[in-house]
């Protein structure tokens, strides 16, 4: 990184820092939001058909076998009244567009470092019963002490209205800008109240937490989550995608899965993953017609 670079850092109060970035003036008012509390509500950006489309991939990958968590969380984190369906991205087309859509891209070019990756991206269905989840911030791995380096943007996104009683993310504004010395407390909390196809867009050094569902109905929701190009993602896109699916997903989503380089990292025996990938299934072919006339060679021995 150029030192200079490190000269134009941001401090946040005592919570946060980052590098910002290029300042879109079109959505320069969710920016100030964001520095000022930590997160910023984008009402109803998706439409119906895209959030109509989205609630119906859930309903079918729900009731099939679609991951360890798709019939219920296995922990109080989870939620054990939650149902979640990890790796999208290798289930269905239908979510390809929550992750890339242009004013939530925006918002991240100004917070996170160019070539930022894609961390997270699971469905949340929160059902009726279910208790407040522990209030966390999404750095929470992260061992650094505040104020930190912004390490990456967390997203939720509503496929059905967020109210105050069927589960709405909680969070505490102004957290972002609090030192170590500061504890959360959940009389501090306001829920994120938005119609289905909206976003709540906030740092990860917000502190936050899913809601408590006292409703008779479903909290349908995606989390979305982004981080610095030089982390690790929580969530290993490149191994859970299948490979012979790579050409029908959006070149932007690909790239924020991890197909992509951020100057050297992540290159591929000198080569780009998507490069990588193909000189692998490659590999594979001619391993498997091997393995193939391995074994009709050993049956005409017989």
């Amino acid at each position: 990184m150029n030192r200079a670079n490190l000269n134009t850092r941001m401090q946040i109060g005592k919570g946060t820092t980052f590098l910002p970035g290029k300042k879109d003036p079109s959505v320069a008012k969710q920016i100030d939001h964001v520095l000022e509390h930590g997160y910023v509500i984008l009402p109803s950006i998706f439409t119906k058909t895209e959030v109509d489309n989205a609630n119906a991939e859930l309903e079918r990958l729900e009731a099939s076998v679609s991951g360890p968590a798709s019939k219920g969380g296995r922990n109080a984190f989870e939620g054990f009244q939650t149902k979640r369906v990890y790796s999208l991205p290798d289930k269905s087309r239908a979510f390809d567009c929550f992750p890339i859509h242009d004013t939530i891209l925006k918002l991240n070019d100004y917070f996170l470092q160019p070539s930022y990756l894609l961390s997270s991206f699971h469905t949340v269905d929160i059902g009726p019963g279910e208790k407040p989840q522990g209030i966390h911030t999404d750095d929470g791995l992260i061992p650094l002490p505040r104020p930190r380096p912004l390490m990456g943007i967390g997203t939720m996104v509503s496929l059905d209205d967020f109210t105050a009683t069927n589960g709405a993310t909680t969070l505490i504004p102004g957290s972002h800008l609090w030192d170590d010395h500061q504890e959360p407390n959940r009389d501090a909390m306001i829920s994120a109240i938005m119609p289905a196809g909206s976003v709540v867009y906030f740092l990860n050094t917000l502190w936050h937490s899913g809601g408590e569902n006292t409703s008779n109905g479903r909290r349908r929701s995606l989390t979305v989550q982004y981080c610095q190009p030089w982390i690790r993602p929580y969530e290993n896109f490149t191994v859970a995608t299948g490979w012979e699916d790579l050409d029908q997903i959006p070149k932007r989503l690909l790239a924020l899965m991890g197909f992509s380089t951020h100057e050297f990292m992540g290159y591929v025996d000198g080569r780009s993953p998507r490069a990588g990938v193909e000189m692998r299934k490659k590999r594979l072919i001619e391993w498997g017609i091997k393995q193939e006339e391995e074994k009709k060679g050993g049956s005409s021995k017989l």
